[in-house]
């Protein structure tokens, strides 16, 4: 059975054996249900001690460490560790989550803490500055962050009892913390004499400014504001884990093990020594305790939970145990009761009962534990230790049969015989030993074929062999007892195994990913029965998979719920359960197998939502049962949109290329030209691997995208109006509901998305810093104020933004595939639906995260790539397309029912108010009615039906649909072959744009006397289009192979055009049928051209370095020019058709003789005097000035020169068409530079009168017009820049002050100051003097005098009280302006000098002082508004800037 699919069963976690004490604290809390949260490994659990009952959060990936409980008691707030770690709020009732905040701790979040009304949340991180950030929480949204401490923070918590006010403790320190605005400053407590400086554990704040904090040697240290005024001497013996505030007062625990409950005056109420109890053990520690009315919960160090009642407090109740610390690997079930045996690094065995859930025998060995194994008979219990001996106890009392030492190295796995005769015990020592049970354990067989350590081993149901597998991957087998190899595989031919636990083997062949290292998966083990099996991996992953499962890669379903390695997996003796155990996390996983007969009967249970997929059936390889790929999609998935160099990387680029500068600064440069070009149409429509991206605005024009340019058409008119804000490639495009604003996103390093009105064509908004490399799908929500987008990295990252603002909302790794759309619901603007390659997911926002659920296809069909997807007339309803041809129908995540739509992908679909409009593949639009019961009608789009005012031709009949929009009684068709058709409800079409199809644009030719251009392509089509205000294209023509160069005869009436085979046609220019055609050359034809006058000569230039020359009346080869040393670039004909001037890839200008193609070597001087048919070289002293400075980085790769030698045309690889004056002398002229195309401009051309410039654009297959406009014409416009490549220098400077001030360095100052230090805290805020042990090890300041540093408490009267600033003399003039204001109606005078605000009273001549900066002040403002009379804004200098304001 090689099927490579999931299996159809699953699991479902049912209890977790443990609780995390190790390293956390503060981590257990009743809920309002009075059930009991805390978490172990990487789940919060939810116990019920009155139904004995377990909930689960599974929305982590990695260890949870910290737990904070919501005021309310029903939500929870747990972080965990991590690269890129984050925080969960979730309900403890639903066990789903409310809201995720992330993107900003890193290593791990070490403490959490809600303030008095539940509104915000801080958080503490584990990173070197373990900084403190505080949350709105519910909107996911950072309001403020700071470095906590250079040390690690055990505890924060809000004060209660004031507003904005918190206190942290930790290593040697406690702070104060008051946010104000979004900045978070600390205060030091100041310890004084009145006790030890010492690490600080815990705290709990109380009314008036107090705060209590346990302390390491186990005082309570009692705070009043940030001084430490009285000490709590031995409250506990030893450090203060743990301390909770109630109604009735507090609770510490400690390391000595006791709990102890005060008043709320901190007086003692009474003490409980777990030690002493039933239940106590010496050594026993406790780590978190919950006080509520006569209940208290007790969390250990050794994983237990405890619950006391007050009054009988002797007699606590356990209930929770786990593993201690230690790694727990040993893992054993029972052959016949439903019992687990688990034994660990803590020295401890333990049973566990499977139906009870609870700990029914534990007991204690010398040595840690590494492997167990249960008799057949289930009698005997043998553990292998890590010392190399192995001990076996009876299960019934757990006394000691025997114990037996034959190794030095760990035991890692042993087994009992099927038949219960033998023991076979693997070592670390690369050996299998063999023990007869019945000869009370004698050893009787030895297996030595292995070379490393023995990792796992499985008897055969016979007991005549066993298998091994060892730490190299290899497998080996032996004869019983005695040991000998099996080498004869023969031998082996019917041999049934017992059990399998082996990894390697070939019915295990699947499990292992295709790439991977051999040792990653740590334990397996198979259900003959129920052809499962489950492994158990270093990842923290359990995974289910068919058996036998031979083929590399199989499918799988993955449960997350341990953090780290998964030791061990077992199926329990009658297959109901699997339980696992975790190593780090030493915690036991108890999981019900649910098979799929079963399953049926639970498809209405909605799966676990959570941020990872817990129940994917992903694996590292191909679906085996997914249809291959439609091609059209395969060809997209391949498209990358990655760049060698972002037009947001010039600024450094140019950066790079100083030294170039200042030598060309110096130099007098020509002027830019006085000429201009505008933007004037554009032919050309981006449907070859973007869909749902052509719309009707509300005026009725039609609004899509092609190259950079955001297009805003006019049918009536025929006229075009265009968004250029953008500077690369636009993907994808969404209309607002109101149908008056658009979305478009764009390709880039930092890509952005911009909101642009249709009307006045005015950015609105610009969203930036989150997606990398483009932004691939867009859609508003219904009310407009959301905008969802999909990003190209390799995350996909979704973000959901209000866009007014510019702000994010939530964020999310989207899938590893490609995704193709994203909606929002319009009924709930907090859920959306992505589709892309083989996903489907439905996101529900959750704070500054989203949720995913995948849809569930059940039985109904399999995992297939949507193209498409809508909502539907409910909240609920929402319908997608599949690249098959089908369209599902799904209710929330359920898949109901599939109906064939087209043949081929659904590429587009359109919700109307009744029914729908879909688009496929094979080219028909079809419309449905409300329910997809029915197709009301379709269209197909043929060129029959093409109505007679279309503006060009259809390239072939049915070509696939990219994207509909309905409105104006129409139906808007967007094509993958460019084309923009309109349908009428009536069946005729009418093309309204069009452009090239997919390939890049090389060929471009003017006609000589007509406002006619002819373009040929890479996608094979050779076109005709009208320049004059029809704007369509007049003729196509396929072609065997795609071209890369046309060219007019001097007459116009033939076209020659050079194809990529190396062979060339000339074509009858009008009806574009073949005259002549030839082929000598292999390589692409780059370049073709008639000579002057009556074109008698035609040259044909290749890529492999020739110039051929025909003469054309005699169709024969005259002449080669030979002599380049690369492809040839361009070519131009003197005015006398006797000359050919040449460039090359190599940058080489070379002239010819023309017919014979003699070489010549021609001088500088003499090139300008020779007059020239025509100039598109882009190399010579004649145009070295429009090389950028950036010219390694980019080529100029066209140039046009207008016919009156004035002004030349260029376009490059970085997507600007230039204009520069001509001659183009000395190096780096000035220009004006124009976006449209998004990475290289291929060709320009000016038509034969000069009042057009036709540019093509390589890649994004446009067709570009601009209007030619003559100096003094033209009205200041956007996108006309005067730039250069240099700056002002040259220009006439600066004024001498303003270049002075211009080059003050604020940040050297600042820091070579060494008079005074830049930190600590200034001396009006400080309390007291810092006593030695505080003070910073070294300061930059002079050391003080010697007798300041005596501490001065108890005595009358104090030496030095402090000093009080009087009178400021100055102001900050000499480098800053408008820093003087009237306040008070002329009453003050505000102003600052040094890192001083100063208000002076006019009238009493007085001085007062804002004094909480602590670097020079640079800028100081008024607020003007009448709200806030007196608020004074003033900023700063310091390495991490901040502003203050004050009133």
């Amino acid at each position: 059975m090689a099927d490579r699919s999931a299996p159809s069963c699953h699991l479902r976690l049912e209890w977790v054996y443990g609780y995390r004490g190790h390293q956390c604290r503060n981590n257990l809390y009743y809920t309002a249900a009075k059930e009991i949260v805390y978490f172990v490994a990487g789940v919060g659990v939810v116990y019920s001690p009155r139904e004995h009952r377990q909930k689960f959060y599974l929305g982590h990936q990695d260890d949870i460490i910290s737990l904070a409980l919501h005021p309310e008691r029903v939500l929870v707030a747990t972080g965990q560790v991590g690269k890129e770690p984050y925080i969960c709020v979730w309900d403890s009732y639903t066990v789903q989550t409310v809201s995720v905040l992330k993107d900003v701790h890193t290593h791990g979040i070490a403490c959490l803490a809600f303030d008095l009304d539940g509104q915000r949340l801080v958080s503490v991180g584990l990173d070197s500055k373990n900084t403190v950030c505080v949350w709105d929480w519910r909107k996911g949204k950072l309001l403020s962050m700071a470095p906590g401490h250079t040390d690690r923070i055990f505890d924060i918590s809000w004060d209660l009892y004031q507003p904005n006010k918190l206190v942290s403790c930790g290593v040697k320190h406690i702070k104060f913390w008051s946010l104000c605005g979004n900045s978070l400053t600390p205060k030091r407590g100041v310890f004084g004499k009145t006790g030890d400086l010492q690490t600080i554990l815990c705290l709990a704040c109380a009314r008036d400014e107090v705060t209590y904090s346990g302390a390491l040697n186990g005082d309570i240290y009692v705070w009043k504001g940030i001084n430490l005024v009285r000490t709590i001497q031995g409250a506990h013996a030893a450090g203060i884990f743990s301390m909770n505030a109630c109604e009735e007062g507090f609770a510490t625990g400690g390391r000595d093990g006791c709990v102890r409950l005060w008043d709320l005056n901190f007086k003692p109420i009474t003490v409980i020594d777990l030690r002493e109890t039933d239940q106590g053990y010496k050594g026993l520690s406790v780590r978190s305790v919950c006080w509520r009315g006569d209940h208290i919960l007790v969390g250990t160090q050794d994983s237990e939970i405890f619950e006391i009642v007050v009054h009988e407090r002797n007699k606590p109740f356990l209930i929770m145990q786990g593993h201690c610390e230690g790694e727990l690997w040993a893992l054993a079930v029972h052959p016949t009761k439903p019992l687990a045996m688990t034994g660990s690094d803590d020295r401890s065995v333990r049973i566990w009962s499977l139906i009870d859930h609870a700990l029914i025998a534990r007991c204690n060995m010398e040595e840690p534990i590494r492997c167990a194994a249960v008799s057949t008979d289930g009698i005997h219990l043998a553990l292998g230790m890590k010392d190399g001996s192995f001990t076996v106890l009876r299960v019934r009392d757990m006394t000691e049969v025997v114990h037996i030492k034959d190794r030095k190295e760990a035991i890692h796995e042993l087994k009992y015989s099927p038949d219960g005769n033998f023991l076979a015990v693997g070592s670390n020592d690369s050996s299998v030993d063999i023990y007869g049970v019945v000869q009370r354990y004698k050893k009787v067989g030895e297996c030595i074929g292995s070379l490393s350590f023995i990792t796992h081993m499985d008897w055969s149901s016979d007991s005549k062999y066993i298998q091994t597998n060892d730490g190299n991957g290899k497998r080996l087998f032996y004869r019983m007892p005695n040991g000998k190899e099996v080498t004869n595989k023969e031998e082996l031919k019917g041999v049934q195994w017992a059990s399998w636990t082996c990894v390697s083997g070939v019915e295990v062949n699947g499990i292992w990913p295709k790439y991977s290292d051999i040792n990653d998966i740590n334990s397996v083990d198979a259900n003959f029965i129920g052809q499962v099996m489950v492994t158990a991996d270093d990842y923290g992953i359990v995974k289910l998979f068919r058996y036998p499962c031979l083929r590399k890669g199989a499918k799988f379903k993955k449960y997350l719920g341990h953090s780290a390695h998964v030791t061990n997996v077992r199926w329990s003796h009658d297959h109901q359960w699997v339980v696992s155990i975790g190593g780090a996390d030493h915690s036991v996983f108890q999981w019900k197998f649910v098979p799929d007969r079963k399953l049926k009967d639970s498809l209405h249970i909605a799966p676990q939502e959570s941020l990872v997929d817990s129940n994917s059936d992903e694996s590292d390889s191909d679906q085996s049962d997914v249809p291959e790929l439609d091609s059209e999609i395969e060809q997209e998935t391949q498209i990358t949109y990655r760049r060698q160099v972002y037009k947001e990387d010039l600024p450094q680029l140019k950066e790079q290329c100083k030294e170039k500068r200042k030598s060309a600064a110096s130099k007098r440069r020509e002027r830019a030209p006085g000429n201009s070009i505008r933007l004037h149409f554009v032919h050309g429509y981006r449907g070859y691997d973007c869909r749902s991206n052509l719309f009707y605005t509300q005026t009725g024009e039609i609004v899509y995208h092609v190259a950079a340019v955001g297009v805003v058409y006019n049918r009536q008119q025929n006229t075009q109006r265009f968004y250029l804000g953008h500077d690369d490639d636009i993907l994808c495009l969404a209309i607002h509901p109101l149908k008056d604003y658009v979305a478009t996103g764009q390709v880039g390093r930092d890509s952005s998305i911009h909101i642009w009105d249709t009307e006045t064509i005015k950015p609105l908004s610009v969203l930036k810093g989150y997606h990398q490399y483009g932004v691939c799908a867009v859609d508003f929500s219904a009310d407009g104020k959301r905008l969802a987008s999909v990003g190209i990295d390799d995350n996909h990252t979704i973000v959901l933004w209000d866009w007014k603002k510019g702000e994010k909302l939530s964020a999310v790794r989207g899938s590893k595939d490609k995704i193709f759309v994203v909606k929002i619901n319009p009924y709930m603007p907090e859920k959306l639906i992505t589709v892309g390659i083989k996903h489907l997911k439905f996101w529900r926002r959750a704070g500054g995260g989203l949720i995913g659920r995948k849809g569930c296809i059940g039985a109904m069909g399999r995992a297939d790539t949507m193209m498409c997807a809508v909502y539907g007339w409910t909240e609920e309803m929402a319908f997608s397309g599949t690249s098959t041809g089908d369209v599902c129908i799904w209710r929330d995540v359920f898949l109901i029912k599939t109906v064939k739509a087209h043949d081929g992908p659904v590429f587009s679909m359109h919700a109307l108010e009744k029914g729908f409009v879909t688009g496929g593949k094979d080219g028909v639009v079809a419309l449905w009615d409300d329910t997809f019961e029915r197709c009301l009608k379709t269209y197909a789009i043929k060129r029959a039906a093409l109505a007679p005012g279309s503006k060009g031709l259809l390239l072939e009949d049915n070509p696939s649909i990219r994207a509909i929009s309905l409105g104006h009684g129409h139906i808007l068709v967007g094509t993958k072959n460019g084309e923009i058709l309109e349908v009428d409800k009536s069946g005729p079409v009418t093309l309204l744009v069009q452009g090239h199809m997919e390939g890049e644009v090389w060929g471009l030719a003017t006609h000589p006397h007509l406002p006619i251009c002819a373009t040929v392509s890479d996608d094979k089509t050779l076109r005709i289009w009208d320049l004059s205000p029809s704007h369509c294209m007049l003729a196509v023509r396929k072609l065997k192979k795609g071209g890369r160069c046309c060219c007019f005869s001097p007459d116009g009436k033939a076209l020659a055009v050079g194809l990529n085979d190396g062979s060339f046609l000339i074509v009858n220019a009008d009806t574009l049928e073949d005259l002549v055609s030839f082929q000598h050359r292999k390589d692409i034809i780059s370049e073709i051209r008639f000579s002057p006058g009556a074109g008698k000569y035609l040259a044909v230039a290749s890529c492999d370095n020739f110039v051929d020359i025909y003469n054309v009346m005699s169709s024969k080869r005259v002449g080669i020019c030979k002599g380049a040393s690369s492809y040839i670039t361009h070519l131009d004909w003197d005015v006398r058709g006797k000359l050919l001037q040449v460039n090359t890839g190599a940058k080489e200008q070379l002239f010819f003789e023309a017919p014979r193609g003699k070489k010549q070597t021609i001088p500088t001087l003499e090139v300008e005097k020779i007059g020239w048919a025509s100039w598109t070289s882009v190399l010579g002293s004649c145009c070295e000035g429009i090389w950028p400075i950036i010219g390694e980085v980019t080529d100029v790769t066209a140039s046009c020169l207008t016919s009156d030698s004035k002004v030349l045309a260029t376009g490059d690889d970085f997507g600007f068409v230039k204009l520069f004056r001509y001659p183009a002398k000395g190096k780096f002229g000035k220009f004006k530079r124009y976006v449209a195309h998004s990475t290289h401009v291929t060709n320009v051309r000016w038509t034969y009168d000069d009042s057009l410039l036709v540019t093509v654009g390589g890649a994004d297959t446009s067709l570009m017009l601009w209007t030619y406009e003559v100096e003094g014409h033209r009205d200041s416009r956007q996108c006309d820049s005067e730039e250069s490549d240099l700056d002002s220098e040259e220009d006439g400077g600066y004024d001498s002050d303003v270049t002075r001030e211009n080059e003050i360095n604020y940040t050297i100052k600042a820091l070579s100051t060494n008079i005074r230090p830049m930190f600590g805290i200034k001396p009006h805020l400080q309390q007291k003097e810092p006593t030695l042990d505080e003070r910073p090890p070294v300061s930059r300041a002079l050391p003080q005098p010697e007798k300041l540093q005596t501490n001065n408490v108890g005595k009358k009267k104090r030496p030095i009280e402090d000093l009080i600033l009087e009178l400021v003399f100055g102001y900050r003039g000499k480098d800053c302006r408008n820093n003087v204001h009237y306040l008070n109606d002329g009453a003050d005078v505000i102003y600052h000098t040094a890192s001083i605000g100063i208000l002076y009273n006019v009238a009493t001549g007085s001085q007062s002082f804002y004094q909480e900066h602590n670097d020079d002040i640079l800028c100081l403002t008024v607020n003007q508004h009448p709200k806030f009379t007196n608020i004074v804004a003033t900023g700063q200098l310091q390495l991490l800037l901040f502003m203050c304001g004050m009133q």
